[in-house]
């Protein structure tokens, strides 16, 4: 096992050279070697943290536009879901405060938004759309918070509403974390844990696997956001509880 201060030391190291990078040669890239980069980057973080990422069933890349919903569980989905295909993610305001790492999630186009404001939802509509229109990757947790793991909390459709109203592609992807084969709640970072917490709790389980399950492409073309919201939570929880009472 890992000595628990040198992991954090490289973590640490990791997101300071991330933090630069994003600050300079990012802004300057192409969007396909932004990409590259934000996907190398993630999945070389997971690694440190003692996170191997698999992702199963995705299909071929493209650069069409795409929106991702998955559930959550802790803030290593982000990364996860980063490693496999470089995101927007749609993110509540609060993370931007995170030390060091609430400014690499903005510098490398980070959706902040604060959802007790109503106006926030016209201005989300805005970047989305604009973000399709660019063929960009934009990543959604319909569940608003994160969970344990073990199940599925409520989607909340209104996150969803930009890219349903646009008509375009969500893919339904389910997030799980196993050690050694098996269904964990190690990486979950939920209630009042704080970062440092959940870095010593997958420390002391690592090694951990995220595996990303692509589920279903959904076309949003004349369908609700309700509709939709609800036949990806319902999908994501049938293969998150199913698997666990299969595992």
């Amino acid at each position: 096992m890992r000595f628990f201060p040198l992991r954090l030391l490289r973590l640490f190291a990791k997101l300071i050279a991330g933090l630069f990078t994003s600050t300079t040669t990012l802004k300057r890239a192409s969007p396909e070697a932004r990409r590259e980069t934000i996907e190398t980057w993630s999945k070389a973080l997971l690694k440190i943290a003692g996170i191997r990422e698999v992702a199963i069933g995705f299909p071929a890349q493209s650069n069409r536009a795409v929106t991702l919903v998955a559930n959550h569980v802790s803030w290593a989905d982000i990364f996860a879901l980063n490693a496999q295909r470089a995101c927007h993610f749609v993110a509540k305001a609060e993370l931007r405060s995170w030390p060091i790492a609430g400014k690499l999630l903005d510098n490398v186009g980070t959706i902040f938004i604060n959802r007790s404001d109503r106006k926030e939802t016209h201005r989300l509509a805005s970047v989305v759309h604009a973000l399709m229109e660019q063929g960009e990757t934009v990543a959604v947790f319909p569940e608003g918070t994160t969970s344990d793991g073990s199940n599925v909390l409520k989607f909340h459709a209104s996150l969803l509403e930009p890219v349903v109203a646009a008509g375009g592609e969500v893919w339904v992807v389910a997030i799980r974390y196993l050690a050694n084969g098996e269904p964990t709640q190690a990486a979950a970072y939920i209630g009042e844990m704080t970062l440092l917490q959940s870095l010593q709790q997958i420390h002391a389980a690592a090694p951990l696997t995220v595996e990303l399950r692509f589920l279903k492409s959904i076309n949003c073309a004349g369908r609700t956001r309700r509709d939709v919201a609800a036949e990806a939570e319902t999908l994501i929880r049938a293969s998150i509880v199913g698997d666990s009472l299969n595992a």
